[in-house]
């Protein structure tokens, strides 16, 4: 599942006129990224939530067969928050696990090896994390040696062993047994409202290490730095086809 319902209010006035999903980053809508990182990694099928200026999302992307995919579309009446949505999309994710993705991360992680780390530990969820300077801006999460979650949002307030502290990237592997941890219904974070709440009942919360390049494209100014780092060749994604020209596609 990709994430793309939000309303993007801190990118104005880029978003307008159009979704958070489809402003353009290095030549690309933001969610291609995504998109192609998925069909990459084996990825069939897709679910994509819908809220602000869904139907141009609709539009766009279609069927989702020109990125090797098969995509389906949640919209929602009302913002339900990132835990909320993958609640309602419930009945169109099929599988034991599924990976979900924010639109407005930029990484290229190998989600093989993410999949794989989460299947070999039987985790509940795995997160893609990263060290950060920022990590406590963001919100911090300590790790063990193995890379079991033994803090999240600096809970429990301390912890006996050494952890590594690392910020969320965007991206998660989620068993199926998540949806016991969260409340019955409407709008609700999946990071804060659900995993700290599987956390504290004492889940198996892993964080996978992830040590290449990520950026969140929530700003007009972070919009503007990534494009640059496309452009001149800083962040060339092992999933996107070379553009030896943008400006004649």
């Amino acid at each position: 599942m990709v994430l793309a319902a939000g309303l993007g209010t801190r990118l104005r006035p880029l978003t307008d006129d159009r979704p958070k999903a489809l402003v353009a980053v290095g030549g690309r809508p933001m969610i291609e990224y995504p998109l192609r990182m998925l069909a990459a990694a084996g990825v069939e099928r897709v679910v994509v939530n819908l809220h602000h200026f869904g139907d141009r999302i609709r539009e766009t992307l279609e069927d989702g067969s020109r990125f090797g995919l098969g995509i389906e579309y949640s919209p929602e009446k009302t913002i339900l928050d990132t835990g909320g949505a993958l609640l309602q999309a419930r009945p169109l994710l099929e599988g034991a696990s599924f990976f979900l993705a924010n639109c407005d991360a930029l990484l290229d992680v190998d989600l093989e090896a993410v999949w794989a780390f989460h299947a070999e530990r039987g985790a509940v969820a795995t997160l893609v994390l990263r060290h950060d300077a920022d990590a406590e801006r963001y919100g911090p999460i300590d790790v063990d040696a193995d890379g079991r979650i033994r803090r999240f949002l600096d809970q429990p307030p301390t912890y006996e062993e050494p952890l590594e502290r690392l910020m969320f990237c965007g991206v998660h592997v989620i068993s199926r047994e998540i949806f016991a941890h969260m409340p019955a219904g409407g709008a609700f974070s999946i990071t804060r409202d659900v995993y700290g709440r599987a956390h504290r009942e004492g889940a198996a919360l892993y964080g996978f290490r992830y040590d290449g390049y990520w950026r969140d494209l929530g700003t007009p100014e972070n919009i503007e730095q990534a494009s640059r780092d496309v452009d001149g060749g800083r962040f060339v994604p092992s999933y996107v086809p070379l553009r030896k020209n943008r400006k004649n596609n």
